[in-house]
């Protein structure tokens, strides 16, 4: 990158949606503060914006993502930043991950009618969701509460509610947070109850691989060494299982302080899609060996059946 073209605007790249934009403009103010030079947002429109179908059924993993990174290696955009969850774990050619920014509470949320909780629910109340892995560990828990797909943005999905079309709708705490919509919430649920998705509350900063400098300057602004460890073990056990969007499996790594130093506390849990067959695991070991982590932990999980499960299609 020449001189000159350092001090062109940097252009971030980001999906038009109201958490996409916030998301992505979190990510440019921390750039212009940290690297002293203009950053500009530039909207890309995805295949996932342009479908009101099922994630799953539109093949899930990377539906929001290559249309930035299409406009990312054709040089329109110089900077890509998604939802990390949405990421698909095998790597793209031409393209690096310069940066995991500081992450945001990745639990997963009850917005429901009247102020109730989960378990406050009366059984056949209507809950909303478009995530495989949210219904099947609703299922599992055994409330007795029906699952509706739902689809479309944050209001579209709280409208749902306030209108009486649903009881309640699950969705991720991180985007409500980055939205001024916390409001709404009335439960956070335990990651005991419902492992959020491997990256979940996590950003992923993507710059073309050739523009080393840029992925150097990027990572040394904004990259959050805790967040990228955990996310790192996260996604290492969806790599293993081979599991994609449609296939309901949670996972949550955690920073801690133990006997010897910081200590990787990961979780993780594979379930059919009607919540009736479970298999859950747990591991640790060092931040710095956080793809160890999370390969022997998916391991463990396959040895007792979890590829079975990931594996298997809503008819």
């Amino acid at each position: 990158m020449s001189q000159l073209e350092r001090q062109a605007p940097l252009r971030v790249g980001t999906r038009a949606s109201l958490l996409a934009r916030t998301q992505s403009e979190l990510v440019a103010t921390a750039l212009r503060a940290a690297l002293d030079r203009d950053v500009v947002l530039v909207e890309v429109t995805t295949d996932g914006d342009l479908s009101a179908a099922p994630l799953a059924s539109m093949g899930g993993v990377g539906v929001f993502v290559n249309a930035l990174r299409e406009a990312l290696l054709r040089g329109e955009v110089d900077v890509a930043v998604h939802s990390l969850k949405d990421i698909p774990t095998y790597p793209q050619e031409g393209v690096t991950l310069a940066a995991v920014p500081i992450r945001e509470d990745p639990r997963d949320v009850v917005v429901a009618r009247d102020g109730l909780t989960l378990g406050g629910l009366p059984a056949g109340a209507r809950v909303g969701t478009g995530s495989p892995r949210r219904a099947a560990q609703l299922a599992a828990l055994g409330l007795g509460l029906e699952v509706v797909e739902v689809r479309g943005n944050v209001d579209t999905r709280l409208r749902k509610v306030a209108e009486g079309d649903l009881d309640a709708v699950l969705l991720a705490r991180a985007g409500l947070s980055r939205i001024g919509r916390l409001d709404a919430v009335t439960e956070a649920l335990d990651p005991l109850q419902m492992l959020p998705a491997p990256g979940q509350g996590a950003l992923a900063v993507e710059c073309r691989s050739d523009e080393e400098f840029l992925v150097e300057r990027v990572r040394a602004a904004i990259d959050d060494e805790s967040a990228r460890a955990a996310v790192t073990a996260e996604r290492t056990v969806l790599q293993v299982l081979e599991a994609g969007c449609s296939a309901p499996v949670g996972a949550l790594a955690e920073i801690a302080q133990g006997d010897d130093g910081d200590e990787l506390w990961l979780r993780a849990v594979a379930l059919s899609h009607d919540g009736g067959i479970v298999v859950r695991k747990s591991a640790t070991g060092a931040p710095d060996d956080a793809v160890g982590v999370g390969r022997r932990l998916a391991a463990e999980m396959l040895e007792d059946g979890a590829s079975l499960l990931v594996r298997e299609r809503v008819p």
